[in-house]
């Protein structure tokens, strides 16, 4: 079983930043992909920036120039730093990985996860 925790979230004015992290622990082998997802009221999960499997990244359109996805493979971390954050980036944020997990020696299985989520308020 893995699990992601995330950190990072809270209030900011528009036009202010703020860096999430996103945190994966557990019998880990490999993550294949982790990126970062949010949810409005009201509105579907969308995502926002991911490492994908291939090894490439990839931004959505609304945050391409404004936030950027980075990775520190040692300690199993995935950040977003946003920048320039308006009101419409009211969300709740969320981590999702592709993670191998040893199973046995010699085994592994492919799963993908979340976290629970953070909160990311743009007011004021």
């Amino acid at each position: 079983q893995v699990r992601l925790v995330e950190s990072g979230g809270g209030l900011v004015q528009p036009g202010g930043s703020l860096r999430l992290s996103c945190a994966a622990s557990g019998n880990i082998f490999s993550i294949n992909a982790m990126g970062w997802y949010r949810q409005a009221p009201g509105k579907q999960r969308e995502l926002l920036a991911a490492f994908t499997s291939g090894g490439g990244t990839t931004y959505a359109d609304s945050v391409t120039g404004r936030f950027i996805i980075s990775r520190d493979n040692a300690k199993n971390m995935a950040s977003l730093q946003m920048n320039s954050l308006k009101p419409e980036d009211t969300a709740v944020y969320y981590c999702n990985a592709d993670v191998s997990t040893w199973t046995s020696s010699t085994a592994t299985i492919r799963k993908t996860y979340w976290g629970q989520g953070t909160q990311v308020t743009v007011s004021g």
